[in-house]
């Protein structure tokens, strides 16, 4: 007992130093943190202190990572993870810890996977020009499995509890971002709307003021990254995710673009997202597209140059597909002076909203000689 409450005082001052109350010297923050984390172990039998070193292992992973270790830090948060997870039966509270910690392995995990903004670095997945490497890919899909994990484990406490319903959604949000990242679009897609239609709800339950922000910056993100994955969604994701009950109303407008820029016909449309055919109209002339297109031409050398502008721009348009706008990109082109002539191979992509892997081109052409006629994507 008398071990036990010394073990608790000594977390006691790392929490404070942790909150930022303690000395400021790194170096007796990491001596702090090791005698408290060799502490913790000698106590392994007490649920507290076990979910405690839990926590304290996932804070040294914090510093490790920091420092730029690692290796060593994923070694230590699965540690932590295997000691949350013993105590996790023992109270509803160590569960929440144990789900927290498997959503940040899950993060640290991805991290390559995901650009500065937290995009996914490889959305198109399998079918990426340049996908994540091996490695990267089995560490993206251990974080996927992780993070499925804590969806479990959020969705088996009381949801009677606001903190469990925001936990079980904000597990569903970070769940879609992993999936996202290995380009499974269309399932990222159905979590995403699963966790906004939770946090909505949340909102409308009236919680206290910090759960409101929460949930808004979270539906803030979930809308962000909604918009982003329509992208890579062909017709039949769409359609399916309509059948679903998954394809939100304040999207429909996009889908139904998405729909067009891949060249579907507006009766098409309107019957297998059941919409009106004067709805698919109006959305199509109201509701524009960024089309972005590059033009290269390869050298004698085999290097292939981008072109200046105009046949590296973008411009708004709409109600039109990918193949007209690329067409008429090509007649243009072909008619210039910067079209290196017949004997030249020369090769040119059109993307909707940003320029990216060619993998997810919405148009993608290749002339010369020996050339096949490019095709839409």
């Amino acid at each position: 007992m008398v071990q036990r409450e010394a073990v608790l005082r000594l977390d006691d001052r790392w929490a404070r130093v942790r909150a930022g109350a303690g000395p400021g010297d790194p170096a007796e923050h990491e001596r702090l943190l090791d005698e408290l984390i060799g502490a913790l172990r000698t106590v392994a039998d007490d649920p507290e202190c076990t979910a405690l070193l839990g926590l304290r292992l996932a804070d040294r992973a914090a510093l490790r990572f920091a420092a730029g270790d690692r290796a060593s830090a994923l070694a230590t948060i699965e540690e932590g993870l295997r000691s949350s997870e013993r105590a996790a039966r023992h109270s509803p509270e160590f569960a929440r810890w144990y789900a927290r910690g498997l959503i940040n392995h899950g993060v640290w995990l991805a991290w390559p996977l995901s650009d500065g903004d937290r995009l996914p670095r490889h959305p198109l997945g399998p079918a990426a020009g340049e996908g994540p490497s091996a490695m990267e890919r089995a560490a993206g899909e251990r974080a996927r499995d992780l993070t499925r994990t804590a969806v479990e484990v959020w969705a088996g406490l009381d949801q009677r509890e606001a903190v469990n319903r925001r936990g079980l959604a904000q597990a569903k949000v970070f769940l879609g971002d992993r999936l996202a990242e290995l380009g499974a679009t269309e399932e990222a897609v159905a979590w995403a709307v699963d966790a906004e239609a939770d946090f909505r709800q949340l909102l409308l339950a009236g919680p206290a003021a910090r759960g409101t922000e929460e949930a808004e910056e979270a539906l803030d993100h979930i809308g962000r990254q909604l918009e982003l994955r329509l992208r890579f969604l062909d017709f039949d994701a769409l359609v399916g995710l309509r059948a679903r009950g998954l394809l939100p109303e304040r999207l429909l407008p996009r889908a139904v673009v998405a729909a067009r820029i891949r060249s579907v016909e507006e009766a098409g449309i309107a019957a297998r997202l059941r919409l009106g055919a004067e709805q698919v109209r109006t959305m199509l002339e109201v509701t524009p597209w960024l089309a972005v297109w590059r033009f290269d031409v390869r050298g004698p050398d085999g290097l292939w140059t981008v072109l200046p502008h105009p046949w590296h721009s973008a411009a708004e348009v709409r109600d039109r597909t990918a193949a007209e706008v690329a067409e008429e990109l090509v007649r243009g082109f072909t008619a210039s002076p910067g079209h290196p002539g017949d004997g030249a191979p020369w090769r040119m992509h059109l993307w909707w909203q940003e320029e990216g892997d060619p993998a997810g081109a919405a148009y993608r052409l290749l002339a010369g000689p020996d050339s096949a006629p490019g095709t839409p994507s």
